[in-house]
């Protein structure tokens, strides 16, 4: 079972208590209607899908309902670090993601 901590809670809690709201930091198109379908498709449904360090977005579905990102090594499957919303993504070297899962 993984355990995810909630930043805003501040408790490692089952997976069963979050949802994957896909991936982090997508910035939204400033003027949507000026883009070709093309474009707004890609904004949609093109997301980057790395093996390693990934920036995700989750939400505390059966906790306090607040959306939050994570870093999780995609190999491992490992949460490295969680952080509100809205904060930019904190720096984590590749050397923190050695060694057994916390």
């Amino acid at each position: 079972m993984l355990l995810i901590h909630c930043p805003y809670c501040d408790a490692a809690l089952p997976e069963a208590e979050f949802t994957y709201g896909g991936e982090a930091h997508i910035a939204r198109p400033a003027d949507p209607s000026a883009l070709s379908d093309g474009e707004w498709r890609d904004f949609l449904f093109i997301r980057s899908n790395p093996r390693g360090l990934h920036a995700e977005r989750w939400r505390h579905v059966h906790g306090c309902g607040r959306f939050f990102n994570a870093l999780r090594d995609t190999v491992t499957d490992r949460f490295v670090t969680t952080y509100p919303a809205g904060q930019p993504r904190p720096a984590c070297p590749e050397t923190d993601l050695k060694g057994p899962a916390a």
